[in-house]
């Protein structure tokens, strides 16, 4: 067998068991035990739910999705900005500071009403500004982190070998600094798309995955409102599987 694919049979494999197993004994639990469906629904049951209504969780998931998508590109781009000026300005850090930490303990349920009075009920507006805002706060503090492992005597070193400011920022800089951003990245990807999905719990569009879920369970459909659930973990693992290939690309090219 080729090495590389015996590799990644070892790695996807394993969880790929433990998920038959874990979804054979909830299965078994539910049946033998009768546990009603508002407690736990069975496999079996959703699993019918996502063939009768796949389309209907396709499109919901592709609506938050995109909501979770831009407020992670808002978010990101905000943060980095604000981490580079932070890391080059005394002043402009000690602002932030206070700023970045209040965003950060802003609960989504008290942003969220306010939000949907400012830009409107029928907007997604309020649900990519929550997404950025999630997003915000991790990529800003890890890649003012990153910024910060240059120290003064590398930077003076370059000076002394007369590197340019383009050269510093490409072979110094960056490299020191990516890992960090990644990082942040990868949270915040997870953050955008569960503050995209709670913020429908809250009123507007009645499309995304939220909304489906809280219409589901109101109306009795466990089973569905599961199935729903699953589609906010596909598209979580997707946003988290898709930060980590373009880490692992923009790693290599920076090398």
């Amino acid at each position: 067998m080729n090495p590389g694919v015996e590799a990644v049979l070892k790695r996807v494999l394993p969880p790929l068991a433990l998920l038959v197993f874990g979804i054979a004994l909830v299965q078994l639990l539910v049946t033998a035990l009768s546990i009603p469906p508002f407690v736990l629904a069975s496999p079996a049951a959703i699993w019918a739910e996502i063939v009768a209504y796949l389309p209907a969780i396709a499109s919901a998931t592709l609506v938050t999705g995109m909501n979770a998508l831009w407020g992670l590109l808002l978010g990101s781009v905000i943060g980095i900005a604000l981490a580079v000026l932070a890391s080059r300005t005394r002043v402009i850090d000690g602002m932030l500071a206070p700023i970045v930490a209040a965003i950060a303990v802003v609960p989504i349920v008290a942003l969220a009403p306010v939000l949907y009075t400012m830009f409107g009920s029928t907007s997604e507006t309020a649900r990519i500004l929550i997404a950025g805002i999630a997003a915000f706060v991790p990529v800003f503090l890890n890649t003012l982190r990153g910024l910060r492992q240059v120290r003064s005597v590398q930077r003076d070193l370059f000076r002394a070998l007369a590197a340019t400011p383009g050269q510093v920022i490409r072979t110094l800089t960056i490299p020191a600094a990516l890992p960090h951003f990644f990082t942040g990245l990868r949270v915040a990807s997870s953050l955008a798309v569960i503050s995209a999905l709670v913020a429908e719990y809250f009123g507007g569009p009645r499309q995304g995955l939220g909304a489906a879920i809280t219409t589901a369970a109101a109306n009795s459909a466990y089973a569905r409102a599961w199935a729903f659930v699953l589609g906010a973990i596909v598209l979580g693992l997707a946003f988290f599987l898709i930060t980590s290939l373009i880490e692992r690309a923009f790693t290599r090219f920076a090398r």
